[in-house]
C-alpha cells in the first residue's frame, strides 16, 4: 500500500511539472511582448554570468560585480547605441525620398546592361522584372516606413526592460534557479538539472560566440569603409554586425545599406562599389572560414545539414527571429532526445 502510494505520488509530481512547463511555454508564447524581452534579459544573463563571477573574485558580492558590469555596458555599449539610434532613424525615415533615386539608378544601370547584351548578342532582354522589382521594393519600403514608429517604440522599450530584467536574472539567478528545481520530482532531478545546466552553458556560448562574430565582422567592414572614405562607415558597419547575426542571410541583409548609400553618393566611382563589394566578401569570408568554425559551430555540435534546416524552419514559422534562435533551440532538442536515450537504452542495456 505504502509502495503504491509512492507511485501515485510520483506519477503526480510528474504529472504537475509537465504542466507546470506546458504553461510556462504557453505563456511565452502568447505573451511575446514580455517573453521577447525577458528571452533577451535571459540570454545576456548567461554570457555576463562568468564575467560577475570572475569579478567576485576581487572581493565584490554579485550586487556589486554586476553594476559593475552594467556600468562598462553602458560606457562601451549604451553610449555609442544612443548616438547611432537617432542617426539610423534619421536616415530610416529619408526612405521613401531616396528610393525614387535609386530607382533611377538602377533603371539606368540595367539599361546600360540591356543595351551591352543586345549590342553584343541582338537578344533584346525584357524590362517588365525589374519594374515589377522595384514596385515590390517600393511597397516593402514604404509598409516599414509607415510602421516605423511602432518599431521604435518597441526598440525604446526594450532597451529599459532587458537592461532591467537582465540585472535581476543575474543578481537572484541561484535564487530564480533554487525554486524552479524545487517543483523537479527526485525520478528525473539530476538528468534535468544536468540537460539545464548543459543548455544554459551552450546557450551563453553561443550567443558570446556570435556576440564576438558580429564585432569581428562590423569591426573589418567599418575600417575598410573608413579607409576607403566611404560615407557613414561606422553605421554601415553596425549594420553589417547587427545583421551577421543572422544566419546565412545576415551578409546579405547586411550590404544591402552599403549599396544604397555608394548609390546615392554621386561623388562615389564605381571601382569604389567594387572594393566595398569585395570588402564585404572578404569580412564574411574570414567569418565563414574561421570565426564560425571555430567560435559557433563547435559550441552547438551540428551538422551544418541540421543546421541549415533549423533555420529555414525557423524563418518558416517566426522569420528573422526564428532564424537567430533556431540553431540553440535545435541543439537543445538535440540534448534532450540524447538524455532521453541514454536513460531508455543505456540504462536498460547495463
Amino acid at each position: 500500500m505504502i509502495l503504491s502510494n509512492r507511485k501515485n505520488i510520483v506519477k503526480i509530481q510528474l504529472a504537475f511539472f509537465a504542466v507546470v512547463i506546458v504553461l510556462f511555454c504557453a505563456l511565452v508564447l502568447t505573451l511575446p511582448r514580455i517573453s521577447i524581452p525577458l528571452s533577451l534579459a535571459y540570454i545576456l544573463s548567461l554570457a555576463l554570468n562568468p564575467i560577475v563571477n570572475w569579478l567576485m573574485k576581487f572581493k565584490l558580492n554579485k550586487t556589486q560585480a554586476t553594476i559593475v558590469v552594467f556600468i562598462a555596458l553602458v560606457v562601451f555599449v549604451g553610449i555609442p547605441l544612443v548616438k547611432v539610434i537617432p542617426v539610423l532613424s534619421m536616415q530610416t525615415q529619408d526612405i521613401q525620398y531616396t528610393i525614387p533615386k535609386v530607382e533611377e539608378y538602377v533603371i539606368h544601370q540595367y539599361a546600360v546592361v540591356t543595351n551591352f547584351i543586345k549590342a553584343k548578342t541582338g537578344h533584346e532582354v525584357a524590362d517588365g522584372y525589374i519594374f515589377q522589382t522595384l514596385a515590390q521594393l517600393e511597397s516593402w519600403a514604404s509598409e516599414f516606413v509607415v510602421k516605423l514608429p511602432n518599431y521604435l517604440a518597441t526598440l525604446l522599450e526594450w532597451i529599459f526592460l532587458v537592461p532591467f530584467f537582465t540585472f535581476f536574472m543575474i543578481r537572484d539567478g541561484d535564487t530564480f534557479k533554487k525554486t524552479f528545481l524545487s517543483f523537479t520530482p527526485n525520478t528525473i532531478f539530476e538528468r534535468f538539472y544536468y540537460v539545464m545546466h548543459v543548455f544554459n552553458r551552450q546557450l551563453g556560448d553561443y550567443f558570446f560566440a556570435k556576440f564576438v562574430e558580429a564585432i569581428i565582422v562590423g569591426g573589418i567592414i567599418t575600417i575598410g569603409l573608413l579607409i576607403m572614405g566611404v560615407n557613414n562607415a561606422a553605421i554601415l558597419g553596425f549594420l553589417a554586425g547587427l545583421t551577421n547575426i543572422v544566419p546565412y542571410v545576415g551578409p546579405i541583409l547586411g550590404l544591402i545599406p552599403a549599396i544604397f548609400s555608394m548609390m546615392l553618393d554621386p561623388t562615389m566611382a564605381s571601382s569604389t562599389m567594387g572594393a566595398v563589394l569585395i570588402l564585404y566578401a572578404v569580412a564574411n569570408a574570414v567569418d565563414a572560414f574561421f570565426v564560425f568554425p571555430f567560435l559557433v559551430s563547435k559550441i552547438v555540435n551540428l551538422h551544418p545539414v541540421i543546421v541549415a534546416i533549423s533555420v529555414i524552419v525557423g524563418s518558416h514559422y517566426a522569420g528573422i527571429t526564428g532564424m537567430v534562435v533556431s540553431i540553440p533551440v535545435v541543439a537543445a532538442i538535440k540534448l534532450i532526445i540524447t538524455e532521453i536515450y541514454n536513460e531508455i537504452y543505456t540504462e536498460r542495456s547495463r
